[in-house]
């Protein structure tokens, strides 16, 4: 069980460090992380806070902004979609993901709208929303990007440790 969770954090980590490198705006494997996290951990405390400190080590490289309590609010939203679906097929994968990061535009750019950003009134809320849209593309890019990377390769790391475990060359 620990080698299964040392293997969650490494890619979840190399995932995170992944926004330090010039990509699109919210092309990023933040949405990824967080159901990569509910999809495999095991507990409580992995699933919520795999997430959370993954995205904490990458915003103190690129800062934190005025949002930030409505990213992390939306990762553990998240995070306990991931927990619905555990070990998923392809079909729970793109539900998840779609689920993810309508869930993530809806709670993010609400927080923009209460910060301020738009006036405060309904035509404010819609507009705000409106203006996002383009960003919600990325964001779907990047979810789906990410998740696939990140769950291929936790699925060939299991594949290899089953393969060197059963083996009796090593």
């Amino acid at each position: 069980m620990i080698k299964k969770h040392f293997i969650i954090a490494l890619i979840m980590l190399l995932a995170a460090l992944s926004r330090l490198i010039p990509h699109p705006p919210n092309f990023t494997p933040l949405i990824a992380i967080a159901l990569f996290s509910g999809f495999y951990a095991a507990n409580k405390v992995l699933i919520y806070g795999l997430p959370i400190a993954t995205m904490l080590i990458s915003d103190l490289f690129l800062g934190f902004y005025s949002i930030s309590i409505f990213v992390y609010l939306s990762f553990l939203l998240i995070s306990f979609f991931g927990t619905l679906s555990k070990n998923p097929g392809a079909i729970k994968i793109v539900f998840a993901v779609l689920l993810g990061s309508v869930s993530f535009y809806i709670i993010t750019n609400f927080g923009v709208w209460v910060l301020g950003g738009y006036p405060r009134n309904l035509a404010g809320l819609l507009s705000c929303y409106t203006v996002a849209i383009p960003f919600f593309k990325n964001t779907l890019m990047g979810s789906f990007f990410y998740s696939t990377i990140m769950i291929l390769c936790y699925l060939f790391c299991r594949e290899i440790y089953k393969l060197f475990r059963t083996s009796k060359m090593f």
